[in-house]
């Protein structure tokens, strides 16, 4: 917080010092631009703003929209009072006030002396409407932002139609990397398939604010799907590119339209965004053993309304719809068998469907070891996991080298390549990162393990692997709304998510 406190205010007392011309214009000092901090003051004197503007222009994000008003009452100043001068001197102020300042031909006014402008209507509206964008795209940016759940894979922790509210400053909001964007749409246009919402010819780097705290082992994630680099418009992020290639071969699946519409690829921060909860942090080392996870070892704690997949066996009778409903059994089919039924249970509601008269037993569905699953990362035979019995596979920290072979080559190909931008060969059972021969690779960031509550309907990271932190969005703090086939979940209103 701290490095927020000096970073953002330092950052607009930068644009400030162009505005020499308009100081002295003001009557003060023109080197009184140069000094950081002190500049910010003197300009908030100039346009006879109280002192209190000077705490917004230090707290963190709130300052941003501070600051565009500060430039916005400079261009009032020397009455410009038209909607594009006003923008122009928010957007290029490094332009804007040095020509204020040098042109003779702009007088500056005091903000006492200045004539009230009476706006038509449009004007007004024009007005309330930029207001309302600008402050909304903040506050979705650095604060909170508003999703819902479109998928079981955090049953019952989380359900399909609950609606949440997720912050961004639990783990620290990130910098927009395609800040250029069409307002409150994710990557797609409105009322197109695959027409971009961003531009791209302006990229930013990664950085990430400080948060009012790190990730933690079991917090519930949001953040952008690792697979989604590249991604099928006919099938989003429902089937991975990746799989499809796999499947149908690169060339069918680039030239078939038909069936997979166009082929786009997606900066980061315009992937799709999937919630799950973090099972292992970077340092530490994942196992899972007849679906019970491990964590350096040690037996990790299952979520409290974690769900698993039962073979549940009656006497041949059949289960009334309505008890099924009073329990919340949401996920239920019925086998080719008679009387074996596929229910997705918590623990709770297992413990209960078992004292039935008409139930036998209730069997945990479980993959066994040494079944290879060639759909589970890192896609290779070598490694024969599955989704319940899986690793021991180690998450990659920042700064810590992992060793490289030809063996364990599969568990970081995307992470050099993909993640963090390097060039990878390998020559005569020699790897070669950039060109050079190494036997070593040192991440450049933190990565973790996410998987969802509903550990046999959840596509996770036991198919597609670590979770970059630069995809990280932020955490899910509390459902706001929840409906189900058209009914309010009054119960789930403004509760927090654990």
């Amino acid at each position: 917080m701290l490095e927020l406190i000096i970073l953002l205010p330092l950052s607009f007392s930068f644009p400030t010092i162009f505005a020499w011309g308009v100081f002295e214009k003001a009557g003060r000092k023109g080197w009184e631009t140069l000094i950081p901090f002190y500049n910010l003051y003197v300009l908030l004197v100039i346009i006879k703003k109280p002192w209190w503007w000077y705490l917004l222009l230090l707290f963190p994000f709130i300052n941003v929209f501070v600051y565009m008003l500060v430039l916005v009452e400079v261009a009032k100043c020397f009455k410009k009072y038209k909607l594009w001068e006003q923008f122009v001197a928010v957007v290029f102020p490094f332009i804007y006030m040095p020509w204020l300042g040098w042109n003779k031909n702009e007088a500056f006014t005091d903000p006492d002396d200045l004539e009230p402008v009476k706006k038509g209507w449009v004007r007004e509206w024009v007005d309330a409407i930029i207001f309302a964008v600008v402050a909304a795209t903040i506050i979705r940016t650095f604060l909170f932002e508003a999703y819902t759940i479109p998928t079981s894979s955090m049953e019952k922790s989380m359900l399909v139609g609950d609606y949440l509210f997720v912050s961004k400053i639990a783990y620290g909001p990130r910098i927009p990397m395609t800040p250029i964007a069409f307002p409150f749409v994710h990557h797609t246009l409105p009322f197109t398939k695959s027409t971009k919402s961003f531009v791209e010819w302006i990229e930013l780097p990664y950085y990430r604010f400080p948060g009012l705290g790190k990730v933690h082992h079991n917090d519930p994630v949001v953040f952008n799907y690792p697979e989604g680099d590249t991604v099928s418009t006919r099938f989003q992020s429902n089937a991975s590119y990746y799989r499809l290639v796999k499947e149908y071969g690169r060339k069918r699946v680039w030239s078939d339209k038909r069936n997979f519409g166009e082929i786009v690829v997606r900066p980061v921060d315009k992937r799709e965004n999937y919630v799950k909860r973090c099972i292992a942090l970077p340092g530490d080392t994942l196992q899972i053993i007849n679906r019970q996870v491990y964590i350096n070892g040690i037996a990790a704690k299952t979520p409290e309304k974690s769900e698993t997949t039962y073979y549940v066996l009656t006497d041949g009778s059949n289960f009334n719809p309505k008890i099924l409903e009073n329990l919340d059994i949401t996920e239920y089919s019925r086998t080719n068998q008679p009387g074996v039924f596929m229910m997705d249970l918590t623990k709770e509601v297992k413990n209960k469907i078992e004292q039935f008269s008409i139930v036998k037993e209730v069997q945990p569905i479980n993959d066994e070891p040494g079944k290879w699953d060639p759909d589970t990362f890192p896609f290779d035979s070598v490694y024969r996991w599955n989704r319940d019995n899986y690793g021991p596979i180690y998450i990659p920290k920042k700064g810590v080298p992992v060793p490289l072979n030809i063996r364990n080559l599969p568990l970081f190909k995307r992470l050099i390549t993909v993640y963090e931008g390097n060039k990878l060969e390998v020559k005569d059972s020699t790897i070669l990162i950039n060109g050079i021969a190494v036997n070593s690779y040192t991440p450049k960031l933190n990565y973790y393990w996410m998987m969802g509550d509903n550990r046999h309907n959840s596509v996770d990271s036991r198919y597609w692997g670590y979770v970059p932190e630069d995809h990280i969005v932020g955490k899910p703090e509390l459902i706001w709304f929840s409906i189900n086939k058209g009914k309010i979940r009054w119960n789930r209103l403004f509760t927090f998510i654990k």
